[in-house]
């Protein structure tokens, strides 16, 4: 395997849930922690045996230190964790289980990263050493000064023959500052090699319009985006089968410009926690990528990874890489092991 050193960059926020699948109608006390797409592609990274680092920014004040303190237990390189402003961005969830959907309420507006600006980081400096350079399309429709910092690092990682990722996929009512993702995105994307959208995610951004899902809709929205952006080289998703919020079945899909390939399904019947499953699917195949060098296998490994993000409590995919391994070769039946 090659030990690649990876930087994610983007907002780390504090999460605030009622205990176990509690409604917040019923909570008296609720459970905290810390977590951000592109942080949990790292510290997810990091449980697989990788260097990874997280570029943010905290409030300078005792909850700021808290969340280093977060990442760093997660074995995240927090040197580039920068300091200013009062507020941290904040997330209540709401666990759904069976027929009940979970529900999100955020609060981010005015936060300590929302007011970053593109002179507070030295990207050369930070990607010294880099093998890859991971973001995401929530960071750039955060702000003004968040998309100016991303635009900068993927054009510095681009000079520096750094690999650079993205999972493309944002939310339209982040988008707030006077710009929207069909203006900024495309020119973001370009400079990628990997991407990771559904055809959903394609169709909306960059006005390629595909009908109803089957594989070789999902194989024209690709190949449609990589010729409007020559550098990309290969695009991958996952398939989501919802039965309800307890019950969902994941399958892992690439185009690579030559083959479209897709991994078994994989069945999740008992769902602990359904946040940071795509993150856990981003993080796996950066790991896979670096080290199989080969797609299919990257694939599987990326789609094991996800599903078993489903069993774990949290944000961040806290599973090593032999967990994973084992569930890639088709050992589901979670036995004790002693």
């Amino acid at each position: 395997m090659k030990q690649g050193r990876v930087i994610t960059f983007g907002e780390v926020m504090m999460r605030l849930s009622p205990p176990g699948f509690a409604k917040f109608s019923q909570a008296t006390n609720l459970e905290l922690a810390y977590g951000g797409g592109e942080a949990n592609v790292a510290m997810s990274l990091a449980y697989l045996g990788m260097q990874a680092a997280h570029v943010t920014r905290f409030p300078d004040n005792i909850i700021g230190r808290s969340a280093t303190q977060f990442l760093r237990q997660h074995w995240l390189d927090t040197s580039w964790v920068l300091y200013g402003g009062e507020l941290m961005g904040k997330y209540f969830l709401e666990k759904g289980a069976v027929h009940r959907s979970s529900q999100v309420v955020y609060e981010r507006d005015g936060s300590a990263f929302a007011k970053i600006q593109s002179e507070m980081i030295d990207w050369k400096a930070v990607f010294k050493d880099a093998d890859w350079f991971h973001w995401t399309g929530i960071t750039p429709a955060i702000s003004e000064g968040a998309l100016a910092c991303c635009a900068e690092a993927i054009k510095t990682a681009n000079e520096m023959g750094i690999m650079v990722s993205a999972d493309i996929h944002s939310r339209k009512n982040l988008w707030n500052y006077g710009k929207t993702q069909q203006e900024v995105m495309p020119e973001l994307v370009a400079g990628c090699d990997i991407v990771l959208a559904s055809r959903q995610d394609i169709a909306e951004i960059f006005g390629i319009d595909v009908e109803a899902e089957k594989d070789g809709k999902f194989q024209s929205a690709a190949q449609a985006l990589m010729d409007k952006c020559p550098r990309v080289k290969k695009i991958f998703d996952k398939k989501r089968e919802t039965i309800s919020a307890s019950h969902n079945s994941i399958q892992g899909k690439v185009w690579n410009g030559k083959r479209y390939l897709k991994t078994d399904t994989l069945d999740v019947t008992h769902i602990v926690d359904r946040v940071g499953t795509g993150d856990a699917f981003a993080a796996g195949l950066i790991y896979g990528l670096l080290s199989y060098q080969d797609d299919f296998q990257a694939l599987k490994f990326a789609t094991a990874a996800c599903a078993l993000k489903h069993t774990v409590e949290g944000d961040v995919n806290m599973v090593s890489r032999e967990n994973v391994v084992d569930l890639m070769e088709g050992n589901t039946s979670g036995k004790i092991i002693r």
